[in-house]
């Protein structure tokens, strides 16, 4: 229990029962939660509401809290960021509106600030949102390559 609980606060930061939906072979919610509360009752993790619209107790590493408010108080830089479907960001229908993207290696996600813009879904391209069509066509590309972009690569060490 102790080790599939915290790999998922490192793999996520913030853990909470509709997150871990799509996670298959986990212990019941409500064991891991007791876990959680021994963590938190140590002061190693804090509980609270950090994701907005979702009901249920959260879960947190202290660092995930304090970078969660930096994030929300800097500027959008209208930075683009795509992922693979069997990324675990890939969270469109679970933590945001809309039809959950299958977890498989060909579908992709592109994010705009952290915002679902796009999907590319056995083969088809779906905008989420109107866009112009300039900034559509980069969002297009954007979406289909494969590469990280700079900030990534650094925090993966690569």
């Amino acid at each position: 229990m102790e080790a599939v609980g915290r790999t998922l606060l490192r793999c996520y930061g913030i853990v909470f029962k509709r997150l871990l939906e799509r996670e298959s072979g986990l212990p019941p919610w409500r064991d891991l939660l007791r876990f959680y509360h021994r963590l938190e009752a140590r002061g190693e993790v804090r509980g609270g509401r950090f994701v907005a619209g979702l009901s249920g107790e959260q879960i947190a590493l202290p660092e995930a809290v304090g970078t969660l408010r930096e994030v929300s108080r800097r500027a959008p830089e209208d930075e683009l960021v795509s992922v693979s479907g069997s990324d675990p960001l890939n969270l469109v229908g679970v933590i945001t509106p809309g039809a959950r993207v299958p977890a498989l290696s060909g579908n992709r996600i592109l994010y705009r600030d952290g915002v679902p813009l796009a999907l590319q879904v056995g083969g088809e391209t779906r905008m989420l949102e109107e866009i112009e069509a300039e900034r559509e066509w980069q969002a297009k590309k954007a979406l289909a390559r494969r590469a990280l972009p700079p900030r990534v690569r650094t925090y993966l060490g690569g």
